[in-house]
């Protein structure tokens, strides 16, 4: 999602400084990628680039496809077969071992609900969502491009009604919260892919210590919205950190007030403030998140037990599951920064349902496949 809303960013900056632009999207790999169906990539006509569509191979040769687009003002699908390493043609010697098919889509500001202003939605409201981008691998087919917007219990946005024949797969993808490739019977061989977007994660922390600073630097990297809360006025301030989307003054009693706790919604309690922590644990429990992570040792989580039992609570297995303390990945982090980077990953690790192990020890592909349906 963050991605996307830099492309944003950048076409708003673009449409201002009335630059033309195009938007290349990845949407169909056979065999191995560094970017899966959905990674994007905007190009404006004076050659800037934001987003990915690769490790940084296949850059150089789109921008020229994306710059074709532009000046012709039509889609065209391009091919890159990084299987081959002695490919004279395009001479990148990828050795991704993959075939990967990227669409580029000229952005007519004219044209209602063009791709932009389709993932635009995205950022109206903080819920799951499905894109539908349709395309053609046959030699000088029709390129659809992006077409459809769905979100349940919102208008359906598209451009295309034949699109809409769609619906009941696209309904299924939000369903499974997982994109796929489907073929489509048409005359034009044309296969839609069904991209699946979660909100951003968003980052909840009980404290506005010196060692919060490095944990909201990470995490903004990633796109995550980020909310700090501590009893601590001095503490508090936005320029201590100015990558947080929210910081407050509160006290534990009223922490959760305002806070929007979705499946997307992470705390960490790291006040170094024990009655602070025990107050936001307690009223944590009496909600839905699924991810409780404390600062501290094993020695330290079980006190907060004792103290809650004392008071007539006694936590569920359920409840229990769902604290993670000590928090973060055993990678022997000792600094503020290290502790950072192990919080942040394990966070991942679990929204991604991973278990944050060594990719040397992983069977299979890196990524996990988006699935072609015939």
């Amino acid at each position: 999602m963050k991605e996307i809303s830099e492309i944003l960013k950048a076409y708003s900056k673009a449409k201002l400084e009335e630059k033309k632009t195009a938007l290349a999207t990845v949407v169909k790999v056979e065999g191995s990628s560094y970017r899966q169906p959905g990674a994007r990539m905007l190009v404006t006509e004076d050659g800037q680039l934001t987003g990915a569509i690769s490790g940084g191979c296949l850059e150089g040769d789109a921008l020229r496809k994306a710059l074709l687009s532009i000046h012709q003002k039509q889609n065209k699908l391009i091919t890159y077969n990084t299987s081959n390493e002695d490919d004279v043609e395009l001479g990148l010697q990828l050795g991704c071992n993959g075939i990967v098919h990227i669409l580029f889509e000229y952005i007519d500001e004219e044209q209602a609900n063009n791709p932009i202003q389709l993932l635009q939605q995205l950022e109206l409201e903080r819920k799951e969502a499905v894109i539908v981008t349709v395309f053609s691998l046959k030699r000088n087919a029709l390129q659809m491009g992006t077409v459809l917007f769905f979100r349940k219990d919102s208008p359906i946005l598209n451009h295309n009604n034949a699109v809409l024949k769609l619906i009941s797969d696209v309904k299924q993808v939000l369903q499974n919260k997982a994109s796929v490739v489907k073929k489509l019977q048409t005359e034009n061989n044309n296969e839609a892919l069904i991209e699946y977007i979660n909100p951003p994660i968003s980052l909840v922390i009980a404290g506005a210590g010196n060692d919060v600073q490095p944990l909201v630097k990470m995490a903004s990297i990633l796109g995550w919205k980020i909310t700090i809360g501590d009893g601590r006025a001095t503490h508090t301030t936005e320029k201590r950190f100015p990558k947080a989307d929210k910081v407050q003054t509160v006290k534990p009693e009223q922490f959760l007030e305002n806070i929007i706790i979705d499946e997307r919604t992470y705390f960490v309690l790291m006040t170094h403030n024990y009655k602070y922590d025990v107050a936001v644990l307690k009223q944590l429990l009496e909600t839905n998140c699924k991810y409780i992570g404390i600062l501290g040792p094993k020695t330290k989580l079980n006190r907060m037990l004792d103290d809650l039992e004392n008071e007539g609570i006694k936590l569920s297995d359920e409840q229990l599951e769902r604290i993670y303390s000590p928090i973060g990945l055993d990678i022997g982090a000792e600094t503020s920064e290290e502790i950072a980077l192990s919080i942040v990953a394990e966070i991942k690790a679990f929204s991604t349902g991973k278990t944050g192990t060594s990719l040397k020890y992983k069977l299979g592909k890196i990524h996990d496949e988006v699935p072609h349906e015939g």
